[in-house]
């Protein structure tokens, strides 16, 4: 599900935008400001991640926003926050496999039986509900001037690891919902 704010600025399009994700995790900020700012740059916007100008130690606060849209020479701040996050864990079985084999004995009828089974460990899938909000800012008015907010769901295994495919469509998501409203060219 999605919801859109109108765009209330009258200085839109903007042709650079410095892309910040607010989240605790520097490397998840850095992974979906990076496909952003590769989403934008496609679409023939100039864009800077505020994780390029900033280290893990970097406090995130207003002075600094100002700061980087300062070096950065933005015209505009599009910001990425995460709303809500629920998740819901379960052990599920992986793939056993057995062999059976089996022979006929002396006696009539009877049979030797050997069941092998080759049993991996159990792993742990998630299934993750997520509600990001990114809400674009004008530089010369310091006002929000459009945002929107998505739901969605996600599953990955544990053994697995963090599927990268998930910043690639929510930052394509964003890029394409900026575009269709008009703030960049």
């Amino acid at each position: 599900m999605t919801r859109t704010q109108a765009v209330a600025a009258g200085d839109a399009p903007y042709d650079r935008i410095l892309v910040a994700a607010l989240f605790a995790d520097f490397d998840y900020r850095r992974f979906l400001e990076k496909e952003i700012v590769k989403a934008l740059e496609a679409r023939g916007a100039e864009a800077v991640a505020m994780t390029s100008m900033t280290d893990t130690r970097t406090v995130l606060n207003r002075e600094t926003v100002v700061d980087r849209v300062a070096q950065a020479g933005a015209d505009a701040v599009l910001v990425m926050q995460l709303v809500d996050y629920e998740a819901r864990a379960k052990i599920r079985d992986a793939n056993p496999e057995a062999t059976y084999n089996y022979w006929p004995t002396y006696w009539y009828n009877v049979f030797e039986v050997e069941l092998t089974e080759y049993v991996e460990p159990e792993y742990i899938q998630f299934t993750d509900s997520v509600q990001l909000s990114a809400a674009a800012y004008s530089v010369a008015s310091e006002q929000r001037v459009w945002a929107i907010e998505t739901d969605f769901s996600m599953e990955q295994d544990m053994e697995f690891g963090m599927d990268y495919e998930l910043f690639v469509d929510e930052a394509e998501a964003i890029v394409r919902a900026v575009a269709r409203d008009d703030l960049i060219r």
